[in-house]
Formats: C-alpha cells, sequence, structure tokens
C-alpha cells in the first residue's frame, strides 16, 4: 500500500509539472509589455487563442504620455478615438514552427499597424513580440513579460 501511495504521488508530480510546462509553451495567458526604449512597464495584455488564431487585448494601461486612460488618437477606422484599455491589438496570429506570425499587431501611440512574430524565451517566461513592415529583418522588438 504504500508503495501505491508513492506510485500515485510521483504520478501527481510528474503530471503537476507537464501542465505547468505545456502552460509556457504558448503565449497564451498574461503579459506586462515592457517598453523597448525606457525599459518601463506600459501596459497588461491578454493574449487569447480562438480556432487556433492568437489575438492580443489591452487589460490595463501602466504607462501613458496621454494620462491613465488613453484613447488611440491616431488610429483609423473602428478604433479612432477609442480607449486604448480593452482594445484588441493583435489579431490573427498563428503557430508556424516555433514562432506565432502571420498577424497583426497595432501601436495606439501612432496608431500604425504592423505585421507580427512572436516568440517565447526563458522557458516561457517571456515573450518577444517583434513588430515589422515588410520583411521581419526590419522592425522593433519588444520583451513581455509573463504575469500568468
Amino acid at each position: 500500500m504504500k508503495r501505491l501511495s508513492q506510485f500515485a504521488f510521483a504520478a501527481c508530480l510528474l503530471l503537476g509539472s507537464a501542465v505547468a510546462w505545456a502552460a509556457n509553451d504558448t503565449p497564451v495567458g498574461t503579459w506586462r509589455q515592457i517598453d523597448d526604449v525606457t525599459g518601463k512597464p506600459k501596459s497588461v495584455i491578454q493574449i487569447t487563442e480562438d480556432n487556433g488564431k492568437l489575438q492580443g487585448k489591452v487589460l490595463q494601461v501602466l504607462l501613458s504620455d496621454d494620462g491613465p486612460h488613453p484613447v488611440c488618437k491616431k488610429c483609423e477606422g473602428e478604433r479612432k478615438d477609442q480607449p486604448v484599455e480593452g482594445m484588441v491589438i493583435m489579431w490573427n496570429v498563428s503557430k508556424d514552427g516555433d514562432v506565432w506570425d502571420g498577424g497583426k499587431i497595432l501601436d495606439p501611440k501612432n496608431g500604425k499597424v504592423y505585421s507580427v512574430k512572436l516568440s517565447l524565451t526563458e522557458g516561457g517566461q517571456k515573450l518577444d513580440v517583434h513588430g515589422y513592415i515588410g520583411i521581419s529583418l526590419l522592425g522593433r522588438s519588444q520583451v513581455w513579460e509573463r504575469m500568468q
């Protein structure tokens, strides 16, 4: 009986570590966006998946030149003058090998939409978010830190 309980305990540990690893195997989760210029946290982004496509929504703006609840002044279309908090800023991103790409990301500060490529680093605790126009060698990257 003692061996059985030891086996059950070991199995639970293995299963628990597999679940934890799997959670960090995808960008799905809540992230702290770190500004690539200042190194300070700018916002909290939630990435979700729907039918194999990722999207990112701003949950909270932490740092903004336009105060605590900025609107997207330079955005076009339906996002123009809408609150940044609650806004979907990344969409149609799909898995391609070890990266996620093919989607778009909006920079609410300048209203521009870029192609985006996501790569997990540091065991899934950090996310390299690379926005670009044209080819991915050009563009700029931010590192986001996993919160959940």
